[in-house]
Parts: structure tokens; C-alpha cells; sequence
């Protein structure tokens, strides 16, 4: 795994880029998402504006990994650690713009959903799926989520799981700006660059009264979601959820 902090081009337009690689579908877990905090806070200590959030690979981040050794292993455990760091990142004080190629997918759309901005390509697939792995949504999607497409959207996709490219992305406004393929991160780099140039102490007071009821929810939501995520992994419907996904098949979910 390597998460990496990028100063672009020495902070002419003070934007950082953080970029992370964990091959092969960027699956984080507690360390990855630390990371991602420490340089968050590191960059905007350094003077940084505006942060673009990236991954290289395929795709942005696939979510937290339920593969052998992943959070299966000790759930409750492991997802509140993850939470703790995702509230890190949450608590940054300068705006996020995420850069989203390929899948952004449960946790990884909630990570997508932390940052301020999304810049996606048409390609790009957005999914809350906790209900095809038959547990409770998460990464505080809880409330990011209805603030960025509105409740009933958000509850249409987290219901039925429903996959959204980037041009439904844009439509609904889970995505601010669509660029062309393999050009997510340039024009993310573009749209912060549009930030930086504001009066930064007016920029992180606008954000901070903007994102407060977000902020002061963070608690409750992360509570409440790893509560259910533990619960409901121990029941059979998630087990056959988490078994189809990792086998690339629909699952035949039994209630229990």
C-alpha cells in the first residue's frame, strides 16, 4: 500500500494532492484511511487551500475489504477503527475535491462523499451496495448521502442498491463536474485551484458553518452504523451477500 502526498507543482495554486494505490481494487482499511488524514492535516499545516482526493489504479476505492482478513475477522473492532479515521478525515478544514475513476463502491462512495466536490468520469460507478451485502450502510453515508442528492434519491440507492454511472451521477448531483476519461484528476486539480484563489480564511469559516450540522451528526451516524454493521454480520443473509460479491454473483437473500 502507498498513500502519498503531493504539494502540485509547489503550491502555486497552494493544492495538495493526495494520492493512494493499494492494488487491485484500493480497498481501504484503518492504516490506508490514517494515512489519508495525516496528510490531509500535513498539507493544510503546509498552507494548502484545497485537497484533491485520488487514487491510482482503476478504480477509486472499491470500500473496506471482506475478503480473508479483512473485516469479517473482528468487525467490531476493525469498523470502529475505520470510523475513527474516517472522522479525521471528515474534520479536515480546508475543501476536499475528490478525483473518481472506476468504482466508488460502499465505503469508497462514502469516502467520495467526505470530500466537498467529486469530479468523476462518464465511466465512473458510484454504489452504496450495503443492502446486496446485507448490512447497514456506512462511512457516514448516513448523513452525507440525503445532503448531497436529497433523501429520497439517497434512499432509492442505498435501498436497492443502485449502481450510477457518471452522467446519473451528474444529473442527480452526486457528481459536480464530469470530465473526460482519464482526465478526473486534472480537472480536479482545476476546480481546487478555483477554491485556493478565495480568501482562505473566508473559505474554511464558509465551510465550517456550512458542514457543522454534518460535523456535529458525525458521532451519532458512526455510532448507529457500526452498531448495525456489526449486528447484522452475523446474520445468514450476510454471509450469502458478502459470499456473491466476493464470487461476482447475485445473491439469494433468505431474511435471517
Amino acid at each position: 500500500m502507498t498513500v502519498d502526498l503531493r504539494m502540485h507543482e509547489q503550491l502555486p495554486d497552494h493544492v495538495a494532492l493526495i494520492e493512494w494505490e493499494r492494488p487491485p481494487h484500493n480497498h481501504f482499511d484503518c492504516e490506508m484511511l490514517a494515512r489519508i488524514a495525516d496528510l490531509g492535516r500535513q498539507a493544510q499545516d503546509a498552507g494548502a487551500r484545497a485537497i484533491v482526493l485520488a487514487s491510482v489504479g482503476k478504480h477509486f476505492c472499491a470500500g473496506g475489504d471482506f475478503g480473508a482478513g479483512g473485516l469479517q475477522a473482528s468487525p467490531a473492532e476493525a469498523i470502529s477503527a475505520i470510523y475513527a479515521e474516517g472522522k479525521r478525515i471528515f474534520s479536515l478544514e480546508v475543501p476536499l475535491v475528490a478525483a473518481v475513476q472506476g468504482a466508488a463502491v460502499g465505503g469508497g462512495l462514502g469516502l467520495a462523499c467526505a470530500a466537498d466536490f467529486r469530479v468523476a468520469t462518464p465511466s465512473a460507478r458510484f454504489q452504496a451496495n450495503f443492502g446486496r451485502l446485507g448490512i447497514h450502510q456506512g462511512f457516514a453515508t448516513t448523513l452525507t448521502l440525503p445532503r448531497i442528492v436529497g433523501a429520497q434519491q439517497a434512499a432509492y440507492l442505498m435501498y436497492g442498491a443502485h449502481s450510477v454511472r457518471g452522467a446519473e451521477a451528474l444529473a442527480i448531483g452526486l457528481v459536480d463536474r464530469l470530465a473526460d476519461e482519464g482526465q478526473e484528476r486534472q480537472v480536479a486539480l482545476a476546480l481546487a485551484a478555483e477554491i485556493a484563489a478565495s480568501a482562505p480564511l473566508a473559505v474554511r469559516s464558509m465551510r465550517a458553518t456550512l458542514r457543522a450540522e454534518l460535523r456535529a451528526g458525525l458521532d451519532d451516524a458512526f455510532a448507529r452504523e457500526c452498531e448495525e454493521q456489526v449486528r447484522l454480520m452475523q446474520t445468514a443473509d450476510a454471509a450469502i451477500g458478502i459470499e456473491a460479491s466476493l464470487a461476482r454473483e447475485q445473491p439469494r437473500f433468505v431474511g435471517e
